[in-house]
């Protein structure tokens, strides 16, 4: 290192001392040196966040457009869903533990009415329009507010889910459905507490 003059070794002083303290202006620093020893601090640039880009998904008006849920006509068959029924039913069995005969009924229908409903064949037993009653069919699709049914006739029925009521049978044991309380979505089931006594005014 060479030895630096008196106004080199000023100016580095100077130069530490403002960079230690950038808050301070050179005149309260110069105030503070004349009066007391000064201890040095190291204030690290701070590193702005990067604001993390959420990913968006579709709006409703891209999906409709996209016809991501729309099942074509030629695919609008009873039979080819059966296989579908049959996983269904599976599912079900594994979830309350083999439907044993000894299983307590209101354990199997809290357990049925948080299950994935695809694939179950239901029909509307009771409603406020007459033409809904007797519907029976296998869930295709749920949303929030209808269920889509195949029919063993190969006519797919949109069917709200206000103001009816749905049976839903397996291995025996029937439940029902009332669907004015199941306004969900499915994936938001799972987290509900039903009543497994409901009415509804029909």
């Amino acid at each position: 290192l060479q030895p630096q003059g008196s106004e080199e070794a000023k100016a580095f002083v100077h130069a530490v001392l403002k960079r230690s303290m950038p808050q301070m202006k050179d005149e309260a620093i110069q105030d503070m040196l004349t009066r007391k020893a000064l201890v040095l601090e190291y204030y690290p640039k701070r590193k702005t966040k990067q604001k993390r880009k959420k990913v968006k998904g579709f709006t409703a008006k891209q999906r409709r457009e996209l016809r991501l849920f729309e099942i074509e006509p030629e695919q609008q068959r009873y039979a080819i869903f059966l296989p579908l029924h049959e996983l269904w039913k599976q599912y079900i069995r594994d979830l309350c533990h083999g439907l044993k005969p000894d299983a307590q009924p209101h354990m199997i229908q809290s357990k049925l009415l948080k299950a994935d409903l695809h694939g179950a064949i239901v029909t509307v037993t009771k409603s406020k329009c007459p033409s809904y009653v007797g519907i029976t069919g296998i869930i295709l699709q749920e949303f929030k507010h209808v269920f889509k049914i195949i029919t063993k006739e190969d006519k797919l029925k949109v069917v709200p889910k206000l103001n009816n009521v749905f049976s839903l049978e397996i291995d025996g044991f029937i439940t029902y459905i009332y669907g004015s309380k199941f306004l969900l979505r499915a994936s938001e089931r799972s987290a509900k507490k039903f009543k497994l006594k409901g009415t509804i005014d029909l």
